[in-house]
């Protein structure tokens, strides 16, 4: 029998090899094949991403739920990360360079930011995305334990909003808008996506506000490593007595931690827990030194790593509320 021709082989081969590539490619991005070049066209013409910047992991994460595909983001303070310590480095410069839109805390919560703004010369919108949130003001002896990195015009309101989901509705609201004033083209995707984020939010709020309800209020009482919890505290009955102020930073005397050590024996609180963006070595001593159960970890300023249960703003919160409640429980 005669050889197929050079030229009928080498397109068996091509033909063999671009099937093999592109059942690859579905498989790896679960794309249906059938539908492949229908959809070409508009691939073709689709615009390029709006670039935006989230100053922490938190509200990048916030701004990936709404922004999804039209979006190019980028997040300077990333998972894990202590955003009090944060030094900025000629990436973050960098990006903001190119971006269009900048969503931030404010309140002064990222300190280092107006080094950056400046550095980069960025003149684009900026979406602060506390804007219109409900704001818990320090009392005196907040403002006394706060470090010298809250020291603004702001000094005497906690910045950690984000911490009750009611405000976090109104963080994700203001980000769409900014989205959708920035990218009106795409302002109902935008508006969609964060009509169903916020349901999610709600049914997350209800459900934790029930299975704190379940726990008696003089058991709940803990400890934490810095002041990060006012909001939580306020949103869910919750009594968090914190070894420092504001930030991370802040180093408690030994002064400090022996009233600490005492008001937690008087007040018979139930846990003790670390944040994962702080040293656990002193909240190990008053667990050791008072018989408090070790809850485990929190999730204040910083979300976890990738893959982790609170790696998003919603799976921290679940994650939050869900420690908490198993330590206050099991102290029953």
């Amino acid at each position: 029998m005669p050889e197929p021709d050079f030229r009928s082989r080498r397109r068996a081969v091509l033909l063999g090899l671009a099937g093999g590539a592109l059942a690859s490619a579905a498989r790896a991005s679960h794309i249906d094949t059938r539908h492949l070049f229908a959809d070409a066209k508009p691939l073709l013409v689709q615009a390029t991403p709006l670039p935006v910047v989230a100053t922490f992991s938190i509200l990048g994460d916030m701004t990936r739920q709404i922004g999804g595909e039209h979006i190019r983001l980028t997040t300077i303070v990333g998972p894990g990360v202590d955003a009090h310590s944060f030094e900025p480095a000629p990436q973050d410069i960098k990006a903001l360079e190119g971006a269009k839109v900048l969503i931030l805390n404010g309140i002064g919560f990222e300190g280092w930011l107006p080094r950056v703004i400046k550095a980069s010369g960025f003149d684009g919108m900026q979406v602060l995305a506390s804007r219109t949130a409900s704001l818990r003001h320090l009392n005196e002896t907040e403002q006394q334990r706060s470090d010298p990195g809250h020291k603004h015009k702001d000094a005497d309101i906690d910045p950690h909003a984000w911490q009750d989901l009611r405000n976090g509705m109104i963080y994700a609201q203001n980000i769409a808008d900014g989205l959708s004033q920035a990218d009106p083209a795409h302002r109902a995707y935008y508006q969609n996506r964060v009509k169903s984020y916020i349901a999610q939010m709600k049914k997350l709020d209800t459900e934790i506000r029930s299975g704190f309800a379940e726990i008696p209020e003089s058991r709940r009482k803990v400890i934490s490593s810095h002041d990060a919890f006012g909001y939580f505290a306020d949103a869910y009955g919750i009594k968090f007595i914190p070894v420092v102020g504001l930030s991370n930073d802040a180093e408690p005397s030994a002064r400090e931690v022996a009233a600490i050590i005492k008001q937690v024996k008087k007040e018979k609180v139930s846990g003790v827990f670390v944040e994962s963006t702080a040293s656990p070595k002193i909240v190990h001593q008053i667990a050791r030194e008072t018989g408090a159960k070790i809850g485990g970890t929190l999730y204040s300023d910083a979300l976890a790593r990738p893959d982790e249960p609170a790696s998003t703003y919603l799976g921290m919160f679940s994650w939050n509320a869900g420690r908490l409640i198993y330590v206050l429980k099991a102290g029953d």
